[in-house]
């Protein structure tokens, strides 16, 4: 069997009131963590969070339908994107 081995780790400081103490103290005491692993886990969940709904588009089935239909039958290129592609080849080498 292989060690573990731990990733090396970083720290990360807040200032907060005592009022807002208080409260994550009485929040991480409910759990039965620490302030450190309340904190660190509900940031972290926060974070995935956050992470996910920038990263991820969704669409009602009416418009993945649309996106669908339009990948299977694009339309037929105008003259404003035939000269986009142009534009871009002209200012792209590669």
């Amino acid at each position: 069997m292989e060690p573990v081995l731990e990733e090396p780790r970083k720290r990360i400081t807040a200032r907060v009131s005592d009022n807002v103490r208080d409260t994550l103290e009485q929040a991480a005491e409910l759990l039965g963590a620490t302030v450190n692993q309340f904190v660190v886990q509900t940031a972290y969940q926060e974070a995935q969070r956050i992470v996910e709904r920038e990263s991820v588009i969704r669409l009602s089935q009416k418009d993945a339908r649309k996106v669908l239909a339009l990948l299977d039958h694009p339309p037929k290129a105008n003259k404003r994107l035939k000269d986009a592609v142009k534009a871009f080849h002209g200012a792209v080498r590669a």
